[in-house]
């Protein structure tokens, strides 16, 4: 398993921080917007399970499974996977959500392909992620401070690469959102000083969110077979001429 899982474990004490949760909230509330209205039978959140993101949604089964197997879990009834190598057959589901799965592998392309492999036709994924270009994800790369995401920078999937991927596995992009736009700090006196920022920051510099939330759809080209040209003679009808005698 090529996941790394101390940082996936990191990502989980990080999340019950006061910027962790405040990431969390925002992300809960896109998501939940995204799954509301998505159909079929079989729905599956890979990852981060102590968060129900797929408690909007009303699919008939859903699932939730741990890429690393804990203990100290609520529950133990989850299935543990490894997000590069998932345990379903290829189309066999309508939704999956990836809640920062592709941050935490050492391959993410290869959870993108996956994800496509186990989609129905015009099945969904969604996926959150943090903002490499943020002010959270910039003072991971300024000297003298300390990073405030468990995430180094460089393994962060920015928006516009996740975007070419998509195109080469078929996926169209149907929604996404950008938020989280507090300054960095641990403090939820703080945060709660710059809430003010989250209106602002969706109307004046949207893609400077600390994190996004985006939904493809996958798609499948339509097959037609292509047999001989048939080439039919259309049959003239041959006008009788009807004779009239004198009378």
């Amino acid at each position: 398993m090529s996941v790394d899982q101390p940082l996936i474990l990191e990502l989980a004490e990080w999340l019950q921080t006061a910027p962790g949760q405040y990431v969390q909230a925002w992300e809960q509330k896109q998501i939940d917007a995204m799954v509301a209205n998505v159909f079929g039978y079989h729905a599956i959140q890979i990852g981060l399970p102590q968060s129900d993101l797929l408690q909007a949604n009303r699919i008939p089964f859903k699932g939730r499974t741990r890429v690393l197997f804990d203990e100290s879990a609520e529950t133990k009834a989850l299935l543990v996977t490894d997000p590069e190598n998932l345990p379903f057959d290829s189309q066999s589901l309508d939704l999956l959500v990836l809640p920062h799965v592709l941050e935490c592998s050492a391959d993410p392309h290869q959870i993108l392909r996956e994800a496509e492999r186990v989609l129905v036709p015009e099945g969904r994924v969604v996926i959150s992620g943090f903002n490499p270009w943020s002010l959270w994800g910039a003072s991971d790369r300024i000297p003298g401070l300390d990073p405030l995401l468990p995430v180094p920078a460089h393994l962060q999937v920015s928006v516009p690469r996740l975007k070419d991927w998509f195109k080469l596995l078929s996926f169209d992009v149907d929604r996404g959102r950008f938020g989280c736009y507090a300054p960095p700090c641990n403090e939820q006196i703080w945060l709660d000083r710059w809430s003010f920022m989250e209106s602002a920051g969706d109307r004046w510099w949207p893609v400077c969110g600390a994190v996004y939330v985006i939904s493809a759809v996958k798609r499948v080209v339509g097959m037609r077979l292509v047999g001989p040209t048939w080439k039919t003679d259309k049959k003239r009808m041959r006008r009788q001429t009807v004779g009239v005698s004198p009378g």
